[in-house]
């Protein structure tokens, strides 16, 4: 005689029951979409954004158990010392940290044209605002011994010439850091990674690149290597819930890049053999 040993659903549906998740951006965007399915895992969720009326939105809609707002400026190192210390302080942990929060500039015809005032107000929330959260969330996560640090970084991590200069640099620094923040950390039981995706058609790519999110959607789509799919939030956000929960225990200093295999190889030019 054989046994099926049947798993319930609810209990694959609580793969972060009991932690406390930190997000920074989670106001929009992936961010909100993370927000919203690491809730549905089991997770306390606390918000950090500056657009304080989106956040409350989403955690009203997660419900005042599962959610909560915490105005947060990533070029401020108090604000984000008070993110940390107040997550801690509502829930006695802190477990995970997704730094998810960036920003991209208005691409310029040549690097010439390009301002210095805007490659560092770039680097200094997506280079820095990132380094001060890790410094701040290791600060309580190391006396802990356990704990996952993820960075939203960008498929402008392993290629090059697709987005403006300043921005293309901070994805590789974010990279660079995760690496870094994995080998130091490592030694006290807390995991670094970060996940880089293909184009996720948003409020702020639509704006920089002066589309609607449908039309990106679909140019993106026609660029894609792999067909009949199409990224969307939610992708990521499930990227960001397994490096977030403990089936990916042992990863550590890892990239996860979400592409659909679009930096394998040369797209425009396979399109174009294909057109010939």
């Amino acid at each position: 005689m054989s046994f099926v040993i049947v798993i319930p659903r609810d209990t694959y549906n609580y793969r972060l029951e009991g932690k406390v998740a930190l997000i920074t951006g989670g106001a929009g965007g992936i961010g909100a979409c993370t927000a919203k399915l690491f809730s549905q895992h089991g997770a306390k969720v606390v918000i950090a954004d500056l657009n304080e009326e989106i956040g409350q939105a989403v955690c009203k809609e997660l419900g005042p158990q599962g959610a909560s707002f915490i105005h947060c400026n990533l070029t401020k190192e108090d604000n984000i010392q008070n993110a940390v210390d107040a997550t801690v302080s509502m829930h006695w942990k802190l477990d995970i940290m997704f730094n998810n929060e960036g920003m991209i500039n208005h691409p310029k015809p040549s690097i010439v044209e390009s301002n210095k005032s805007d490659f560092e107000r770039v680097l200094g929330i997506n280079v820095i605002g990132v380094f001060l959260s890790t410094k701040h969330v290791a600060r309580v996560m190391i006396p802990t011994h356990r704990g996952s640090i993820i960075y939203t970084s960008s498929l402008a991590s392993i290629i090059s010439g697709i987005t403006p200069h300043a921005y293309t640099s901070s994805k590789h620094a974010v990279v660079g850091l995760t690496k870094n923040a994995a080998v130091e950390l490592g030694q006290s039981g807390i995991r670094a990674n970060c996940v880089s995706p293909y184009l996720v058609p948003s409020t702020m790519t639509s704006s920089v690149f002066n589309m609607g999110e449908e039309e990106m959607a679909k140019k993106a789509s026609v660029c894609s290597i792999l067909k009949s799919v199409t990224l969307e939030a939610e992708d990521i956000a499930q990227a960001a819930l397994y490096l977030g929960s403990d089936e990916s225990w042992y990863v550590n200093g890892h990239n996860l890049v979400v592409d659909g295999g679009y930096g394998l190889t040369n797209p425009t030019l396979i399109n174009a053999l294909k057109t010939s």
